[in-house]
């Protein structure tokens, strides 16, 4: 469902959600007791009391974001200095914030841990940063951006849906960055300018993330990808979406996009992950939210010297989109045996 104009959201929506929120602290003691007790009925360890506090924690975080963001936008003369290079630097610190906030909660509630393995950004000679990630299952944008701007001291920009507008704090803070939300039915050549000039304005504390797949992995997502490229006349490129086993074929034209605007010397990034990708509906959610577990993370880094020409570019995308896919299924494939040689995160 598309978001309402942003008028109804900031005057009627967000203030409500606040009071909401507010009014929910009150019954909170009430709603834990009950939570605490429907618990010992449901399979696994207090997991409708874990999700209920995960769930109370980051809507408090969020609403307190979103009291933030409106002093911010007093404070700046009513929007009017909103945009300025001071203001940019304190919706990215509240950024970093809210992110460590939500991850760290979530971490300690669901005793879960990202362990990183490769070569990931330094946060010494900086370059501008392309990252290109596979997608798969809520939450896996969160903990990356989280990374991203916590870790390793970079200004995530990032394009999502529009429907993500509807959390108050994602639609404010990011509406106030180099952000984009792409609208239901936005045509391919919108979307590729908007790429084009988020990457194009990056410095060298900047990092863009793109999801080549565009989408989550299902069996039916994956044959139909296979068709598309048979549609469009690529029949190699739907012969190499049929090796894939874990992962959607990469839509190369967005990343080559950014590739061409991306300004010099600018590093790319391909990250895979293991542990999030049984997650497609609410109720895959409900059953199967990780708990007391690992997920595994893979980095590949490729220096701007090392990135071919943009002839050779859209292989040279599969080609490290098969290496992901065959990590991701050698991980599932070998999901209770330990993660050896990575490191805690």
């Amino acid at each position: 469902m598309r978001p309402p104009p942003i008028v109804i959201r900031r005057v009627l929506l967000q203030p409500a959600y606040v009071a909401a929120v507010a009014l929910g602290l009150v019954t909170l003691p009430i709603v834990i007791v009950g939570a605490a007790f429907l618990s010992r009925y449901v399979p696994g360890k207090w997991r409708i009391l874990r999700i209920v506090w995960f769930l109370f924690l980051y809507l408090v975080v969020n609403a307190t974001a979103v009291l933030v963001l409106f002093l911010y936008w007093v404070a700046s003369g009513l929007g009017w200095r909103i945009r300025g290079p001071f203001w940019e630097r304190a919706h990215y610190h509240l950024l970093g914030g809210l992110l460590r906030r939500i991850i760290a909660s979530a971490k300690f509630t669901f005793k879960v841990s990202l362990l990183i393995e490769g070569s990931p950004p330094s946060t010494e000679g900086r370059r501008p940063i392309l990252v290109f990630s596979r997608h798969a299952g809520p939450g896996d944008s969160m903990l990356l951006m989280d990374g991203l701007a916590n870790r390793f001291q970079r200004n995530p920009r990032i394009v999502l849906k529009e429907f993500l507008q509807w959390d108050p704090a994602i639609d404010i803070l990011l509406n106030r960055l180099p952000s984009a939300f792409v609208r239901t039915g936005e045509k391919g050549q919108e979307l590729l300018y908007t790429i084009s000039e988020m990457a194009a304005s990056m410095d060298s504390d900047d990092v863009f993330v793109i999801f080549p797949e565009g989408a989550n992995y299902t069996r039916k997502r994956h044959l139909r990808s296979i068709e598309k490229l048979h549609e469009i006349g690529r029949p190699d490129l739907a012969e190499r979406a049929e090796a894939l086993k874990s992962t959607l074929p990469p839509r190369s034209t967005g990343a080559m996009t950014a590739l061409a605007a991306a300004p010099p010397k600018s590093d790319v990034f391909f990250v895979g992950h293991a542990g999030l990708e049984t997650f497609e509906t609410s109720g895959d959610i409900w059953r199967g939210m990780p708990m007391d577990t690992d997920i595994a993370v893979r980095i590949w880094h490729v220096p701007s010297e090392q990135i071919p020409p943009p002839g050779q570019q859209e292989a040279w995308l599969f080609d490290k989109w098969a290496e992901i896919d065959a990590w991701i299924s050698d991980r599932l494939a070998n999901t209770a045996e330990p993660f050896d040689d990575l490191d805690a995160y």
